[in-house]
Order: structure tokens, then sequence, then C-alpha cells
């Protein structure tokens, strides 16, 4: 893609160079990202340059430039395009490229191999998708292979036997479904996962998918273009079932909890009141609030392939745990599983361990029906 096809793609020429990106970015001071002068270079001069590594991949594709942006342009797009170009010269950081070639090889980006992607199962009476199920169960890689979030994948499976829900998984047919992929700017490899897993999605019959990672969520929902099922984040799914009277309570928690929004659930597919729903209604929960809730979320710096890349500095997440514990929670509690891994990291470095807990709903709601 050459500089005058992303002035056109990315509307660059209607940039009022109003700086609401930059002065919104949550890495800007950090990385010293200026997406409104990237885009300004490109369209003024016609030509593209690469920005030094920690500025271009600082980014984690949060939204909050988009959400911001007066003219409704979509700089976190832009710089995508960008990392498209730095892929297709092979001019990435070998964590990256690592992560990439296991997503190509293993079907993850965390360098396990396909055979054990079950094994977090293990013990469980999961149908696989092939007996005919009502919901498939996307797992997703980082629930699949990480011990901590492994327990979250448990706690949706006792959430969806005690809501009576027929569901499976696919096992070790589950792929990665991408989109960090496409957030590092590998869309060929992308577009190769959307193919695959269409194809076994398809031979199954799946026509409705949930799933406890909202990059996943996201990517489903409007990364893949038409599809034949219909996509929901956990969340959704437990709201609804609580609402209808499928779950009922038998423990109450007794714990201050506030609660994060995820940038891929909240600023990119605005699910923000059926997290809340389920929390408000768990017995013995006080709900509070962060200051910047909602569309005004912190990023917790996990997406956008930064999983896989660090970038010097404080991390959000340290001030996320900080503010949660300013707040009076005794629990941080989100819906995301770079969420939940990039806070626990938080309350160590920060010195929190002991005072303030890291959960994900799903774990919250199995321990109180």
């Amino acid at each position: 893609m050459n500089a005058q096809e992303l002035v056109e793609k990315h509307k660059l020429l209607e940039c009022i160079q109003c700086g609401m990106c930059t002065g919104s970015c949550p890495v800007a001071r950090k990385a010293n990202l200026n997406v409104r002068r990237y885009m300004r270079e490109v369209s003024a001069s016609g030509k593209v340059s690469i920005h030094p590594r920690d500025e271009l991949w600082s980014c984690t594709t949060c939204a909050t430039c988009g959400i911001r942006c007066p003219k409704e342009l979509v700089p976190y797009d832009f710089l995508i395009d960008i990392r498209s170009l730095v892929v297709e010269k092979g001019q990435i950081a070998p964590t990256l490229r690592d992560a990439l070639e296991e997503v190509f090889k293993n079907g993850n980006p965390w360098g396990r191999i396909r055979g054990k992607r079950s094994e977090w199962a293990e013990g469980l009476n999961i149908k696989h998708a092939s007996q005919g199920v009502g919901i498939l169960y996307f797992v997703g890689c980082t629930p699949a292979y990480d011990p901590r979030v492994q327990e979250v994948a448990r706690s949706l499976v006792r959430c969806f036997e005690k809501a009576g829900i027929d569901f499976g998984t696919l096992g070790n047919e589950e792929n990665c479904c991408g989109n960090e992929v496409y957030g590092m700017g590998e869309k060929g490899l992308f577009e190769f996962l959307v193919e695959e897993n269409t194809k076994v999605l398809n031979k199954y019959n799946v026509k409705q998918v949930v799933t406890s990672c909202p990059h996943s969520y996201h990517s489903f929902k409007n990364r893949y273009g038409q599809t034949s099922f219909e996509v929901l984040h956990h969340t959704q799914l437990f709201a609804d079932a609580i609402d209808n009277g499928k779950i009922a309570f038998s423990r109450k928690l007794n714990k201050t909890v506030i609660y994060h929004d995820p940038c891929f659930l909240g600023k990119q597919n605005g699910v923000y009141s059926e997290p809340r729903r389920i929390l408000e209604s768990i017995p013995g929960v006080k709900l509070v609030e962060f200051d910047r809730s909602k569309e005004r979320s912190l990023c917790c710096e996990g997406g956008g392939g930064r999983m896989w890349v660090d970038i010097p500095g404080e991390r959000l997440g340290e001030t996320r745990v900080r503010d949660a514990a300013e707040a009076g929670a005794e629990v941080v509690a989100t819906a995301c599983p770079f969420c939940l891994l990039t806070f626990e990291d938080a309350v160590k470095t920060t010195g929190l361990e002991g005072k303030i807990q890291v959960m994900d709903i799903a774990e919250l709601l199995s321990q109180t029906i």
C-alpha cells in the first residue's frame, strides 16, 4: 500500500489536525506516539516513513483515538496499515515475529503445541461440537494455554452447567481467532485464519458462538465479514441468563468490587451494561466505579500485539490497580484474559499483593451460584 492509497483509505485529508487523537492516546507520552503528526506526514509528503519501533508498536488499538476524533476518522487503523508495511519488510521485533510464526504453525501465539489446546478441560465433561450443541464455547488461545486464565475457562464451564446451557467446544481443532494477528498488521495470516475458522464452524453447523475473550468477540463480530453464526461475549449471555431466572445465587461475596471495562468489549463494541448487571446481581457485592470508566476507561496495555512487545516506562496496568486501591476496592473485576494478566502483574509490581485481587466476572459468578 503506497502513501496515496493510505491517504484515500483513511481519509487523511479530512484530518483537521486538532490533536484529539494524540491527546487522548493512553500511551502517547510514554512512547512519544504522535499519531496526528504521523497522519499529517503521510498526507503532506506523499511518502510513508517508518517511525522508531517503540513508537509504532506502542499502539494498543484500544480505539480511544477513533472515539474522540471529531471527524470520525480511525487513526489506529491507519497505524495497523503502517505495521502491515513493516511486517512485509520483516522489520519487527523477534518476539512479535515468533508470535506470528507460532500462530501459523500451532494456531496460537504462545508457543504451545496444538495437541495440548484442550488440556485445560481434563476431568470436565465437555461435548465436542461434532456431537451437536446449542452453543459453541470458543475458548481462545490465552484461556486454553495460560495456567491462570485456564481457571476462567473452567469457571465458565461451571456457569454454563448451572444455567442449563447446552454447549461444547472445538477441542484441539480450535484455532487462533486472529484478532491480535490483525492488530500486528499481518493481514495475510489473518485472512488465512478467517478461512480456516469459518470452514470448521460451518462444518459443525455452529449457529451461536460464546467467547470469554473480547478480542475474539470483536474479531468474529467485526473482522470476519458475513458469517453464519451469532457471537456473544460471556457477560452478555450470563446477564440474560440472570434476568431470565436461569441462574440462581447460593452464596454471598461480601466484597467491594470495581469493574474495569476492557477496550475491545467497551470502546470497540459498546458492551457496558451487561457486566455491571451481573456484578450488581451477585449478593453481597458493593460495586464501585473507576473515575475513568466506560468509554473513558484506561487501557490495560495488552491489545494490538502488546502482549508480545515491551515498551519502557510505567505500565498503565500499574496506574489502574493503584486507582482501584484508592477507590477502596478489594477486587478488580474484568472480562478479558489480557486485562486479567496485565493487572495481576501490576498488583505484584506495585506491592499490592494481599490487598487487592484480580478476577474475571465468570470466576465471581462461579463462586456464588
